[in-house]
């Protein structure tokens, strides 16, 4: 596990995480507690350690208030492998598409991604040196001939040296960067599609694999400028000095033991009790999320992962079901329930200025990258606060979401004419701006309903 989390104490995390999420603060906390258990039950004894059970959490709450960036900046926060899963993904009758066990194996990819990612930061720079050492191998070919005297092959070698040296400043330097260089690298053995049944699609990945392992990989050419060369070369090379068995095994490690999976829209396989139609099939699906949840084996291909101690968020609306509509073995699953509460206009102000990616800045940054500056002053942001909360109340309750369909609407005019009528300008939105461009939506509940 990664070691920062010995210093991120339950405070710390709710910490970061008031930096991206508003409110909220029971589901914090939960979550909070659950991330430093994981850490001390690494701290415990073996014996001990298998027994201690992850505390499953259930985020119940309206969308658009913060359930899936709660797990996100979560999974970040540890370092952990993540997936987000639809759970609705599952209840087509048949399951068209996806199997349950799929969320083991796309977090497992994840993990390996992860594990292959710091291991190739690990040997940047010797692979970067024999990246160098190629390109100078090209530029200047290695001294073979044995045919001189030994006073004459010496001082060729000591002059063919020099020349390197010199060659490898300029290279170094970036004075050889656009000059163009032909190269030898591995190419992949050509491209195969498998296609096999539907929902077979592990199965289908399996195959194409072992296909692609059996044919030999060949050189090819590439002709490209030194800089791109470098990168080129490097990332082979690095390919080459990684132990993709050790990293398999890392991986799969990490997923068995700080793995998370986000199941979203639970609530839609809950369902009252029904002998026949899409209940069944909901019910269905709950009983096959059962022993991953439970502690099972699943099969991938980088051999089989438990997921006993897997942790497992899964947050729904429950509009319709309740929690207590799942059957009575998942509930047992996810001990924690956490209620999420409706967003309010003072949530929607600070949800616009306070975190670091918080709508206001982007759209900052985004029209910065035309020289122009804009600027939303308090009367501003607390008209469109406002909006969101009446469009949100009188139309349908889609949270923080709402503010994205509302600067849209406010700033499309200014973002379509930047280019052309007003580059390096400085623009100033105030309440005024904002009343005149919403009223007229805001005040029509049909064309709200279309256009917010």
């Amino acid at each position: 596990m990664n070691n920062n989390m010995h210093q991120l104490t339950p405070s710390q995390i709710v910490k970061e995480l008031d930096k991206f999420i508003i409110g909220q603060d029971d589901a914090k906390r939960a979550v909070a507690i659950a991330l430093r258990n994981r850490w001390r039950r690494q701290q415990v004894e073996e014996k001990m350690r298998e027994e201690i059970m992850p505390n499953n959490i259930i985020l119940i709450g309206p969308t658009g208030v913060g359930k899936t960036e709660i797990a996100r900046r979560l999974a970040k926060l540890a370092n952990a492998p993540f997936v987000k899963v639809e759970a609705s993904k599952f209840t087509e009758v048949g399951y068209v598409g996806r199997d349950v066990e799929s969320m083991i194996r796309d977090l497992t990819e994840i993990a390996v991604s992860m594990v292959r990612a710091e291991k190739t930061a690990e040997v940047r720079d010797k692979a970067e040196k024999l990246a160098e050492e190629r390109i100078l191998d090209q530029l200047i070919p290695p001294l073979r001939r044995p045919s001189k005297t030994d006073d004459e092959s010496l001082s060729e070698e000591i002059q063919n040296e020099k020349t390197r040296e010199w060659m490898r400043e300029k290279l170094r330097n970036g004075e050889l960067d656009d000059r163009m260089i032909e190269f030898d690298i591995t190419a992949p053995a050509f491209g195969m599609q498998v296609l096999g049944p539907m929902g077979m699609d592990d199965m289908t990945s399996n195959i194409q694999d072992m296909l692609s392992s059996m044919i030999p990989k060949k050189k090819k050419k590439r002709k490209t400028t030194i800089k791109e060369a470098r990168k080129i070369l490097a990332q082979e090379e690095a390919e080459k000095l990684i132990d993709m068995d050790a990293v398999q095994r890392e991986a799969v490690q990490r997923v068995q033991e700080s793995g998370i999976v986000f199941i979203d829209e639970i609530d839609k396989i809950a369902g009252a009790k029904s002998q026949h139609g899409p209940d069944v099939s909901r019910e269905g699906v709950q009983r096959d999320l059962l022993p991953i949840v439970e502690g099972s084996t699943v099969n991938t291909k980088y051999g089989p992962v438990k997921t006993d101690h897997i942790l497992f968020i899964a947050s729904g609306a429950f509009h319709v079901s309740k929690p207590s509509d799942l059957i009575p073995e998942l509930q047992g699953r996810f001990p924690i329930r956490v209620e999420l509460k409706s967003l309010t206009e003072e949530d929607f102000i600070k949800i616009l200025t306070i975190p670091e990616n918080a709508l206001l800045k982007q759209y900052t940054a985004l029209l910065q990258t035309e020289g122009v500056t804009i600027n939303f002053n308090n009367e501003a942001i607390k008209e469109i606060a406002k909006t969101a909360a009446i469009v949100n109340e009188q139309v349908e309750n889609i949270g923080a979401r709402r503010l994205h369909t509302i600067l849209t609407t406010l700033l499309e005019d200014i973002l379509f004419d930047v280019p052309d009528k007003m580059p390096d300008s400085a623009i100033e939105i105030d309440g005024e701006m904002v009343n005149k461009k919403l009223e007229k939506i805001v005040t029509n509940r049909d064309l709200s309903k279309y256009i917010l």
